[in-house]
């Protein structure tokens, strides 16, 4: 049963990090400016975790093989803290305050109305 989770997990995630890998090459993704692949991967990121999360809880899925695929895999490989950290420590470490706040405060900002947006679209 582990292995089969575990197999989920690794399938989802490896194809969120390609189709992440993929849109870094599409857009531009400069620490030293807005990082734009970053910030979209995790805006539609955002968006996808609340509207498979909210039609995984209507479907009575939420605990199931599928949840682990899409939500802990995909979104988990899509999506990435890490890079968002280090590029808001590189724009705070070349002195681009500006940049800096406006990178972390629509990240979150935008972040958490997208994942209710997500959650609110998966009703109908």
């Amino acid at each position: 049963m582990l292995i089969k989770q575990v197999l989920f997990v690794f399938i989802g995630g490896g194809v969120g990090a390609c189709l992440r890998f993929l849109l870094t090459i599409i857009l531009p993704n400069s620490s030293y400016t807005f990082p734009w692949a970053t910030f979209i991967a995790n805006m539609l990121g955002c968006l996808l975790i609340g509207l498979i999360s909210g039609w995984l809880i209507k479907s009575e899925l939420i605990r199931s093989d599928l949840s682990l695929l899409l939500l802990t895999g995909f979104c988990g490989g899509f999506t990435t803290f890490s890079t968002f950290s280090h590029e808001s420590y590189t724009l705070f470490k070349t002195n681009q305050y500006t940049q800096l706040f406006l990178y972390n405060a629509s990240s979150i900002f935008f972040g958490v109305l997208l994942v209710g947006i997500g959650y609110l679209m998966s009703k109908n």
